[in-house]
C-alpha cells in the first residue's frame, strides 16, 4: 500500500473515532433537545451546558442558573485578573424617555467584543437602570446628574441583580477585561427639549442607540415640527466639532481653534455660526454634554 494511501486510511479512522465519540458524548446523560435548547439560551458551551444538564437530571431551569451562577464566580475571577489591562474599545449608549435622557460608557478591550450582542445587552442594562435611577427622584426643573463607575456599580438591574454582578456575569462568558466607566443623566421641564446623536449608531432593545460617539444637548424653543430634526443637527455638531463650552450669542469666532459652541461655524450649514442658526429658529442652547469612547475622564457626580 503506497504511503499516501495509508496516511488517507488512517486520517480517515481516525476521523472517524473521533466523530463518533463526539456524538456518544453529546448523546449521553443530557437530553440532545435540551442540551441544544440550553445551549442557544445560554451562550456557554455544550461541554458546560452538558455538565450542568447531567448536574441537575435535564432540569433546564435549575441548569441555566447553576451556570449563570459559575460564569459570575469565574467573571469575579476573571475580572481581578484583568484589571490592570486596558479597556479603551467599547460603546456609547444613548436612551431617551419622554422628557429625559441618560448617555452611558462601557469598555471592553476589542471592538470585536462590542460587536457581541452580550455585551451590548450589558450597554443596555446599564442605560435602563441609569434611566430607573433618574426616574426615582421625583423632582422639577432641570436635572442633570454625572455618574463614576463607583455611582454605576452601586445601581441595580430593572429586574435582576446589581450591575456589578450583571458585569462579572458578562466578563465571565467573553473573557475580556469590562468597565463600566460613566453615565449622565438630563431630565427637563415639559417646555424645553433633548436632542441626541450618536454616530455610526446600532440601535438595540427599548430604543437604545449605541455608537463610538454620543451627545445630548438641551434647547429652548425652534419651530414645533422641527424639534427632533433641529435636536439631532445639534448634537450631530458637538460630536462632529467637539466644544468644551457653550460661550455667548455675542461671541465672535476665533478662528479654526474654536472650543465655544455658539461661535463654531455649524456643522450641517457653513454659512452660519452655531448661534446665528439657532437665532434663525428661534431656538437656544442651554447645556450640551459629548462622550467620546476610551477618552479620559474624570467626572464628578452632581
Amino acid at each position: 500500500m503506497a504511503v499516501s494511501t495509508l496516511f488517507r486510511s488512517i486520517r480517515a479512522e481516525l476521523f472517524k473515532v473521533t466523530f463518533q465519540n463526539h456524538v456518544r458524548y453529546l448523546n449521553s446523560g443530557a437530553d440532545k433537545a435540551l442540551l441544544l435548547k440550553l445551549r442557544k439560551a445560554t451562550g456557554y458551551t455544550f461541554i458546560n451546558c452538558k455538565k450542568a444538564l447531567e448536574k441537575f437530571s435535564n432540569d433546564i431551569s435549575q441548569a441555566e442558573t447553576w451556570l449563570h451562577e459559575q460564569a459570575q464566580k469565574e467573571g469575579w475571577s476573571k475580572a481581578s485578573k484583568l484589571e490592570g489591562r486596558k479597556a479603551k474599545e467599547g460603546l456609547i449608549g444613548v436612551l431617551r424617555n419622554d422628557n429625559a435622557a441618560v448617555m452611558v460608557e462601557v469598555n471592553c478591550e476589542t471592538d470585536f467584543v462590542a460587536r457581541n450582542e452580550k455585551f451590548q445587552q450589558l450597554v443596555q442594562d446599564v442605560a435602563l437602570a441609569t434611566m430607573a435611577h433618574h426616574c426615582s427622584k421625583a423632582q422639577s426643573g432641570y436635572r442633570k446628574s454625572l455618574l463614576s463607575a463607583e455611582d454605576l456599580a452601586k445601581l441595580s438591574m430593572v429586574e435582576g441583580p446589581l450591575l456589578v454582578d450583571q458585569l462579572a456575569l458578562t466578563i465571565g462568558r467573553l473573557g475580556e477585561n469590562i468597565s463600566v466607566k460613566r453615565a449622565v443623566s438630563i431630565g427637563v421641564p415639559s417646555d424645553w427639549h433633548i436632542g441626541s446623536y450618536v454616530h455610526a449608531a446600532v440601535t438595540g432593545q427599548s430604543s437604545l442607540m449605541m455608537g463610538r460617539y454620543g451627545s445630548l444637548v438641551v434647547f429652548q424653543g425652534g419651530p414645533e415640527e422641527q424639534i427632533e430634526t433641529l435636536g439631532k443637527k445639534l448634537g450631530q455638531h458637538i460630536v462632529g466639532e467637539a466644544p468644551d463650552t457653550l460661550g455667548t450669542m455675542e461671541d465672535l469666532p476665533c478662528g479654526e481653534s474654536e472650543t465655544r459652541l455658539l461661535p463654531q461655524t455649524f456643522l450641517l450649514e457653513p454659512n452660519y455660526t452655531v448661534g446665528q442658526y439657532l437665532t434663525l429658529h428661534d431656538a437656544r442652547v442651554l447645556d450640551f454634554v459629548r462622550y467620546k469612547c476610551g477618552e479620559s475622564s474624570t467626572p464628578e457626580v452632581e
